[in-house]
């Protein structure tokens, strides 16, 4: 038995949860899900009923992402995105991600689905993502990624979402003034770990044979 892995492939909340997977090498099942048609499976393991969701062996149920990439990073971390031993780098690390998370995100989906939104233009939605967008510019021109010179935790959670701001608009993107962030972003969704866990995945259905993944 191994530890079930319930995902779509466009959540970039799933996305950076096989991410962490795919890097660790821990198998899991996955089973590729349509959320307007949650099976049963999902929604007795978890009633929020959103993705990403890992189910252990024990029984255990973990229902968000970051506890997912956690817990896939502590049982193999080959290039330590962790850095468990420099405490004031994993501070910023954490700090980095809930700034993504807990604010980007908002004027993220804001931008996305503007007509939503309707008290301020989607120029303005975008202009508030875009303090994030210079903050992660002003980073890159210091180090190779957003922390150090090799890829940590931080990268992996936060560029499923830059990759999502950039492709509600992709001519403006294109041309706007940021291309240390476009050559971060480009490294990262050409990397063969990106390319395997973005492949197109059956959805699961219940009594289908196991889907392993990596």
């Amino acid at each position: 038995m191994l530890p079930i892995l319930y995902s779509f492939r466009r959540c970039p909340y799933a996305m950076r949860a096989r991410m962490a997977i795919q890097y660790s090498g821990i198998q899991v099942e996955l089973r590729e899900i349509v959320l307007r048609n949650k099976p049963a499976a999902l929604l007795h393991a978890s009633p929020k009923g959103t993705v990403p969701v890992l189910v252990l062996n024990n029984g255990q149920v973990i229902e968000q992402s970051r506890e997912i990439m956690q817990w896939a990073l502590e049982q193999h971390d080959p290039q330590q995105w962790l850095c468990k031993e420099n405490e004031a780098l994993n501070q910023q690390i954490a700090e980095l991600i809930d700034h993504s998370d807990q604010i980007f995100k908002i004027y993220l989906d804001q931008y996305k689905y503007a007509d939503r939104y309707p008290a301020h233009p989607q120029e303005y939605y975008r202009s508030q993502g875009e303090l994030f967008l210079h903050d992660l510019e002003t980073r890159l021109a210091q180090t190779s990624f957003l922390l150090l010179q090799q890829i940590c935790l931080a990268d992996i959670a936060i560029f499923p979402f830059i990759r999502q701001f950039a492709s509600v608009d992709p001519e403006w993107f294109d041309t706007a003034p940021y291309p240390k962030l476009k050559q971060w972003l480009a490294f990262l969704c050409n990397s063969a770990d990106y390319q395997s866990v973005m492949q197109k995945f059956s959805v699961w259905q219940s009594g289908d044979l196991p889907f392993i993944f990596p």
